[in-house]
């Protein structure tokens, strides 16, 4: 199959619209819950007994759903194959960040990366299922760097761990 080069689309998504939620299928439902609330500290919304759970933050209905349904006792997908690379947890500040990589750290859970991309700092992890979880906060949009024609002048570069651990609030 040909893919014709990528044109700028005449009719371009709503530039309101957000991903709402991810859905994840996981080999134990207990051992999930007690990454995503236990350590990251969401909260559950909504239970199916060893099936499925709905957690989130600050009270929405659900900005995770975990499920059984096709995976009970499963194993991580191989290397090599298709399938999602990592959900994206955006924290409110860095301070919120810090806390969060402090909770990471206090249980001994290793980080597969932290980066500065210059519009965000990120920490780079894997959950019990050794799916990828990315949480990271979003620097303000005026201290983005940018090119001299004002295009967005991403990077990757190592981010500070002991530096982001300092900016936890007391």
């Amino acid at each position: 199959m040909t893919v014709p080069p990528l044109e700028p689309s005449p009719r371009p998504i709503a530039a309101g619209v957000r991903i709402g939620h991810v859905h994840l299928k996981v080999a134990d439902l207990s051992r999930a819950l007690g990454f995503y609330c236990g350590v990251l500290g969401f909260e559950l919304r909504q239970r199916y007994g060893d099936q499925a759970a709905f957690v989130s933050a600050g009270g929405y209905h659900h900005h995770i759903g975990l499920n059984t349904w096709e995976s009970r006792g499963g194993s991580p997908p191989p290397p090599g194959s298709t399938g999602l690379f990592h959900t994206a947890i955006l924290y409110p500040t860095r301070a919120a960040l810090a806390d969060a990589l402090a909770r990471v750290l206090d249980a001994g859970i290793l980080l597969d990366g932290a980066s500065d991309h210059g519009v965000s700092e990120a920490l780079y992890l894997r959950d019990p299922d050794q799916n990828g979880v990315e949480l990271y906060w979003d620097r303000p949009e005026a201290a983005w760097p940018r090119h001299a024609d004002g295009r967005l002048a991403m990077f990757t570069r190592r981010l500070d761990i002991e530096d982001l651990l300092r900016a936890r609030e007391p």
